[in-house]
């Protein structure tokens, strides 16, 4: 006698948050397999995936490509905070298949600015790769506890001195005078 089991409902409930998150919001944190810190990758929903292009004259990957998983963290799109946080598996998908065609299509919509957009999809077969995240089965990992903000990385930049006192009465004064 063959024994059936039915799905658990919370599994349903998580699939539903991470592909309402991953089609909400523009961008997320992944941490490639191995890497010691989270990056910002603007990315687009696609056939059960969370799928993102880079390297090449795009968003920089950080070695996600050669990753086989990565940790990944949605947030809100109205607050900004951490909403759900994943594993997910990374395959990259070659140019010209179904699965790259369809990928690339959903993100031309997501990609602004870009120089070449009758041509994009052409660069990026050449130059990028476009990924296929997709959530593992795994239950979705619990957020942290603490704001794992992390100090700043050194630089040379500072920020300006204070505008000059006398400053806005000469600025206001000019345009009381153009009237």
């Amino acid at each position: 006698m063959e024994r059936t089991t039915t799905p658990d409902p919370s599994d349903f409930l998580d699939r539903a948050l991470v592909e309402e998150a991953a089609k909400k919001s523009g961008l997320l944190w992944v941490q490639p397999a191995g890497q010691p810190h989270a990056r910002p990758l603007w990315h687009a929903w696609h056939d059960g995936a969370i799928v993102v292009v880079g390297d090449g004259a795009e968003q920089p990957l950080h070695g996600l490509a050669a990753s086989g998983s990565a940790a990944v963290t949605l947030r809100s799109k109205d607050k900004w905070g951490r909403l759900v946080a994943l594993t997910a598996a990374v395959t990259r998908l070659d140019p010209g298949t179904t699965a790259w065609e369809g990928a690339v299509e959903e993100l031309k919509g997501k990609r602004l600015n870009a120089p070449d957009t009758d041509t994009i999809g052409d660069r990026w077969a050449r130059e990028c790769h476009v990924l296929r995240l997709t959530p593992t089965d795994a239950p979705l990992a619990p957020l942290p506890d603490d704001a794992l903000a992390a100090a700043p990385v050194p630089t040379p930049a500072t920020t300006r001195a204070p505008i000059p006192a006398g400053l806005p009465k000469i600025l206001f004064k000019k345009r009381k005078r153009e009237r």
